[in-house]
């Protein structure tokens, strides 16, 4: 697909062309995205992109790439992502993450058309939906491209102390991307190489909502990058009767401490125990965690964030059902996170 676009500095008109990305784009993407997102381009960096989009073990991420002559302009991928209906059905849905634009080819039009013909590609693949958080700055614009806002999901949290409620309260700044340094816990990729973490997903209940689908595979994927570091508690240091993923970040002045994943066997307090252990051993300012609309999850002394949760967005590609709705969701924050 192409599309009209002046060139740099009123040169003669061109055409921007959209194909599918290839490993030989991946040096020009990776370069694009580090002047996009204002990283370093070190191995650091590189190594991330890959555990990303190459590693998930729902495959490998489908991209594309906007070129101008033999220029990458610009560059759309999504992540691909599974989630288990109540219905029984496995849904096969794609998260819309990276995307990046050259300084000299943005506001015009190359995020819509990279978008626009990732869409096409994807429905007539077979992709159920695609799902993302956007932020106040793109949600407009996925809105008019065909997005539905479902709504904002149900942030909770949990204060560890008084200094802590007011640090909390004045930490108006995005969370930091890198975690905070800590011993709290054991690092998530030790604990869920232990066997008995398959027992566990074997307890765990039908979905009550839609939910993503939890295999070993996948949680040592999402949690195991070191880079990342995630941190994971069980109940009597034995995965097979519950354990919480967590990590430490900064926002403004606070250390946050955001529960990933809160894995329990019905029928049991496993769920409690590991949040009062996170909050007691994570040494944090407070405890943030994803709720349940419509639903109740121990609270022990949780209460609603009002307008912080993310504004969780959908599009219907293959599947025409009808978008869900907050109620018939079953997410946790490791769904959501920024990554």
């Amino acid at each position: 697909m192409t599309a009209p676009s002046g060139t740099p500095g009123g040169a003669a008109r061109t055409d921007i062309a959209v194909r599918r990305a290839t490993d030989d784009d991946r040096t020009a993407v990776l370069a694009l995205l580090a002047d996009s997102l204002g990283w370093e381009r070190d191995a650091t960096f590189a190594e991330f992109f890959d555990w990303k989009h190459r590693r998930n073990p729902f495959g490998v991420s489908p991209a594309w790439v906007a070129v101008d002559r033999d220029e990458i302009v610009g560059f759309r991928t999504f992540l691909r992502w599974e989630f288990d209906d109540p219905d029984g059905r496995v849904r096969r849905a794609v998260r819309a993450v990276d995307t990046a634009t050259a300084p000299a080819y943005q506001g015009r039009g190359v995020f819509r058309l990279l978008t626009t013909t990732a869409v096409d590609a994807l429905t007539a693949e077979g992709v159920d939906f695609v799902f993302n958080t956007p932020n106040d700055q793109s949600l407009p614009g996925y809105l008019r491209m065909g997005w539905i806002e479902v709504g904002r999901l149900p942030l909770e949290a949990r204060v560890t102390n008084v200094a802590g409620l007011r640090r909390m309260r004045k930490a108006r700044a995005p969370a930091g991307r890198w975690p905070v340094a800590t011993d709290a816990g054991t690092d998530a990729s030790t604990m869920l190489a232990d066997d008995r973490v398959a027992t566990l997903l074997e307890q765990l209940p039908a979905p009550r909502g839609l939910r993503t689908t939890r295999t070993v595979a996948y949680l040592r994927w999402r949690y195991g990058l070191p880079a990342l570091g995630y941190r994971a508690l069980s109940i009597d240091d034995d995965p097979a009767a519950g354990l919480a993923v967590f990590r430490l970040r900064t926002r403004g002045g606070a250390i946050e401490a955001g529960v990933s994943e809160l894995l329990a066997p019905p029928g049991t307090d496993a769920a409690r125990r590991l949040l009062r252990a996170v909050r007691r051993e994570a040494g944090a300012d407070y405890v943030i965690r994803l709720g349940r609309a419509g639903r109740m999850l121990p609270t022990d002394g949780f209460v609603p964030l009002p307008r912080h949760g993310p504004v969780l967005t959908y599009r219907p590609l293959a599947d025409a059902s009808p978008p869900p709705r907050l109620r018939d969701l079953d997410f946790r924050l490791g769904d959501v996170e920024l990554l």
